[in-house]
């Protein structure tokens, strides 16, 4: 079954599972190094320099996760939206098109802890461009049944992306599940729009 998944969502899973193995063997120097600081901070004081804000941390801090479950959710997400996804663009539009939803995730996060109080923090995960994924997968099949995991109610993929948008857009708002990116979900599903929307506009000129 793995290896009947499309070539570009098949290596994004092979990557996020490597590096997250990596981090296993690994001390907190792909942390500082490759998760996503805000603008300024100084993210570690000890042995190592600090690092705070590098550029290549917009796309390399997709590819880390905090724990176990962090990277079951994003994988099972990749799994499940972006194979499909990829069938319908195309594997390098696919790939365009994660990257971009990986960007505006990194983007909104960057905005977002400019604006808050308190320490910083490092942010990572897929779940920037997973939310992109779910997004298109709304946008192509939207009349698909999704199954919400908890609770497990059935409905239509459209429904189901308008709610999730809901609740990240309520938690980041009202802070009610700290430490999470609700944010940058937001912005993962913004930027795949605006592509989407792109590509259908340059279609029909």
């Amino acid at each position: 079954m793995f290896a009947a998944l499309p070539p570009v969502t098949r290596a994004l899973l092979i990557a996020n599972i490597a590096v997250f193995i990596a981090q296993a063997f690994a001390d907190d120097s792909l942390i500082i190094l490759f998760a996503l600081w805000p603008f300024g901070a100084p993210a570690y004081t000890g042995p190592q320099a600090p690092a705070g804000f590098l550029p290549w941390q917009i796309v390399t801090y997709s590819f880390l996760h905090g724990n176990g479950l962090h990277l079951l959710v994003n994988m099972l997400g990749l799994f499940m939206f972006g194979s499909e996804v990829e069938r319908v663009l195309g594997s390098r539009r696919y790939f365009t098109y994660y990257l971009v939803a990986v960007l505006s995730a990194a983007i909104a996060q960057l905005v977002m802890s400019a604006l808050a109080s308190g320490p910083p923090y490092p942010t990572v995960g897929a779940s920037g461009g997973v939310f992109g994924l779910l997004l298109a997968y709304g946008m192509f099949f939207p009349h698909r049944t999704v199954m919400l995991i908890f609770p497990p109610i059935p409905m239509p993929a459209r429904v189901f992306v308008f709610v999730y948008a809901a609740i990240e857009l309520y938690l980041g708002v009202t802070g009610t599940q700290a430490g999470v990116a609700h944010f940058a979900h937001l912005g993962g599903m913004l930027g795949g729009f605006l592509m989407l929307r792109r590509w259908r506009r340059r279609r029909f000129d």
